[in-house]
């Protein structure tokens, strides 16, 4: 497969499964880094092995096959977005999640209700990318990791950050349009 067509492969995927990819050094990727990433290179590793490892294991299950739920982890902290018809499947997903090897903790913000339309993750999408931009311009946040993740209008913010850059990211987030709601899921460095 030529590298452009596998780059435009890897963003089409991730627009199709909620996730906000961006082009970062030729490959696609969830999220943003915003010039250094403070966790070790096997850190980096250990949380795609998680999102990879629970993605499967969620698709796996029959009972929540046919639900729309975005796995992110940063930092061995995971995050559950997306849709399940029932609040059983709400806490099963979490369950699974919790039992993923090197996985410290769990944000479930899965809504109880039918999977998102085809429009609404593509608004979801144009948001997060909305958001990286003016993340990845802010000297505010230079030398933060953030993740960027936005479903139904509520946009997750999760990195390894001062509170300054929190706050900095937070300011961003609020001023661009389409966002309802914001959840802060930052581990602080200060």
């Amino acid at each position: 497969m030529k590298p452009i067509y596998a780059i435009a492969t890897a963003v089409l995927i991730g627009v199709l499964q909620g996730c906000a990819p961006i082009i970062v050094g030729g490959a696609a990727a969830g999220g943003v880094t915003i010039a250094e990433d403070k966790r070790t290179t096997g850190t980096i590793v250990d949380d795609k092995g998680i999102e990879f490892k629970l993605a499967n294991a969620l698709a796996d299950d029959r009972a929540l096959g046919t639900t729309h739920i975005n796995v992110t982890s940063l930092n061995g902290v995971v995050l559950l977005s997306g849709q399940v018809p029932t609040p059983a499947l709400r806490t099963r997903a979490e369950e699974i999640a919790r039992k993923i090897q090197k996985v410290r903790d769990v944000h479930n913000e899965l809504q109880i209700g039918p999977n998102s339309s085809f429009s609404s993750r593509t608004q979801d999408t144009w948001i997060t990318t909305k958001i990286v931009s003016k993340l990845l311009g802010d000297a505010g946040v230079s030398e933060a990791r953030i993740k960027v993740v936005t479903e139904a209008g509520t946009v997750f913010l999760m990195g390894l950050v001062t509170h300054q850059q929190a706050g900095r990211a937070v300011a961003v987030a609020q001023s661009t349009d389409g966002v309802k709601r914001i959840v802060k899921l930052f581990e602080y460095t200060n």
